[in-house]
């Protein structure tokens, strides 16, 4: 199993591949960031959002798309920046009809590290750990979207089972 995490932002998104599965070593196929200047219009800024995406899906061929789902914040204006970006992580997965995953920050965390609560360095401890990483990822949106793609691998394919059945598909 292939996942692309994606820790939605319009400055800073976070993009990670994570390769295996359920019982199986982890890997990182890749990590980073698609970055966009703050100062630059926001249709270019989706437009270049949308360019990475699609590049790491033709590098890579994941099998599933896993999205940090928007969670209400204090700040209106940054939830709204990172659902838009999420929207185009959903539009380029849906084009392809590449199957989406959208968890939550404390479902991350949770899977992760076992704990819902965690800190960002404990997550980041633990996803240098699970994928046996020599240093810790860096930016922590590289991070946080490995561990998005680790928690879909490891949680991802039942959800997705269980929509399925329901569905009697």
């Amino acid at each position: 199993m292939r996942v692309l995490g994606v820790d939605p932002g319009l400055t800073r998104c976070g993009v990670a591949v994570v390769e295996g599965g359920v019982g199986q070593k982890l890997s990182a196929l890749h990590i980073g960031i698609i970055a966009s200047a703050p100062d630059i219009a926001l249709a270019d800024r989706l437009v270049n959002l949308e360019a990475g995406l699609e590049a790491l899906i033709e590098q890579f061929a994941p099998d599933a798309i896993a999205i940090e789902r928007v969670f209400s914040q204090h700040n209106v204006r940054s939830a709204m920046a990172t659902a838009q970006a999420a929207g185009i992580a959903l539009l380029v997965a849906g084009r392809r009809k590449i199957p989406v995953s959208m968890h939550t920050p404390t479902e991350v965390k949770a899977a992760v590290t076992g704990s819902g609560r965690a800190d960002k360095a404990q997550v980041t401890f633990m996803v240098t750990k699970v994928l046996n990483l020599r240093e810790a990822p860096k930016p922590a949106d590289a991070a946080d979207a490995l561990a998005i793609a680790i928690c879909d691998v490891w949680r991802g394919q039942a959800k997705r089972r269980l929509a399925a059945a329901v569905q009697g598909t």
